[in-house]
This record gives C-alpha cells, sequence and structure tokens, in this order.
C-alpha cells in the first residue's frame, strides 16, 4: 500500500486539476481579482478551502447519496444549465462592452465583503460543482479503495490550492495585457461560448 501511495496522489492531483483548469464563472472571478489587485488571499483562501470541504465531502460518500437520488440530480443539472446559460449571457454583454481595467494607484478598490460574497456565490451556488466535485471526483476517489481514497483527495486538494494561487497571485502579470479592451473582449467572449456549449449539454443531458 505504501508504494501506491505517491502514485494515488498524483492522480488526484491530475484530476483536480483536469476538472478545475477550465474557464468559469469561479476561475474569471478570481483571475479577475489577481488582475485588480483585490483581496487576493482571501478570494484564493475561500475557493480552495470550498473545494477541499467539497472533496471531501465526495469522499465521505455525499456523492453516492446525489447519485442515488435520481430527482436531485435533475435538479442540480437543469439548476446548474440555468446558471451556465445566464452567465454566457452576461459574458458575452461584456465582450461586446469590454472596459479596461487600469491597475493604477487611485482606482476605487471592492470592498472585502462583497469580495468574499462574490467568491463564496460562485463557488456554493453553481450547481456545477456538485457534479463535478463532490459526484465525479468522489467516485473516481473510491474506486481507489477504503485505504487509498483520502490520499487521492489530498492530491485533489493540492490541485486546487495550487490552481487558485497560481491564477490569483499570478494574474497580476497579465495587468499590461488586460489595460485594454480588446483583451477583455477575447476573455468574455471565450467564456461567452464555454459557458453557453457547458449549459445546453447540461440542459439536454449529453
Amino acid at each position: 500500500m505504501t508504494a501506491a501511495i505517491a502514485p494515488t496522489i498524483l492522480l488526484g492531483l491530475g484530476t483536480g486539476l483536469a476538472l478545475i483548469v477550465a474557464i468559469g464563472a469561479q476561475n474569471a472571478f478570481v483571475l479577475r481579482q489577481g488582475i485588480r489587485g483585490e483581496h487576493v488571499g482571501v478570494v484564493v483562501l475561500i475557493c480552495a478551502v470550498s473545494d477541499a470541504v467539497l472533496i471531501a465531502a465526495g469522499i465521505a460518500g455525499i456523492g453516492a447519496l446525489i447519485e442515488a437520488a435520481p430527482v436531485v440530480v435533475d435538479v442540480i443539472r437543469l439548476g446548474g444549465a440555468a446558471f451556465l446559460l445566464a452567465y454566457a449571457v452576461f459574458a458575452a454583454r461584456r465582450a461586446i462592452r469590454p472596459g479596461a481595467l487600469i491597475a493604477s494607484e487611485n482606482r476605487r478598490a471592492g470592498g472585502l465583503a462583497s469580495a468574499a460574497a462574490t467568491a463564496l456565490a460562485l463557488t456554493w451556488l453553481n450547481p456545477h460543482v456538485y457534479l463535478d466535485t463532490v459526484l465525479l471526483l468522489g467516485s473516481i476517489a473510491n474506486t481507489q479503495g477504503p485505504e487509498l481514497r483520502w490520499y487521492f483527495g489530498v492530491g485533489a486538494v493540492l490541485g486546487s490550492i495550487a490552481w487558485f494561487a497560481a491564477l490569483g497571485f499570478g494574474a497580476r502579470l497579465l495587468r499590461p495585457f488586460f489595460a485594454r479592451p480588446a483583451s477583455w473582449r477575447i476573455l468574455d467572449g471565450l467564456i461567452a461560448v464555454v459557458m453557453l456549449v457547458l449549459g445546453l449539454r447540461m440542459a439536454f443531458g449529453f
């Protein structure tokens, strides 16, 4: 078993990153906060801790409970589709009417409470996170067996921490690029397309 611990942790790390490294509402918000340089540590902490809680819940069997209740799965699927399609519309509107984000010293920073509330909402009110993080990751973790499943979870949590930290704190390197409105148009346009595709796939169950 000892020899299998490291590969299991790496598997969890890779699987977690594969699911989390995708353009979505949460990642876009972390990126935006990082570019602004506003409350980045708090936002990264909220996202990483939330992911850890959701991963642990999935491994503990909450994912199996969700899977055993088809009605809950349908509600999550339809709610998730509505969430993603709505976000696609908002992202598309931002792409049509982009705005530059100038990282200047005299800009007005957003409030800490507002940033924390937005990070919590984009994490916990996104039904897609329950399908990916709780159900899918939990199911994969439990295929590793009762002794190794938590090591898989450790890897997934490490992947989450690494990703959000890199995205939030590394975003400052992109400030010159995102000072141009066209750069936000590209980002928001890509987000709109991805959210639209994911929302339609979830709505129609394929």
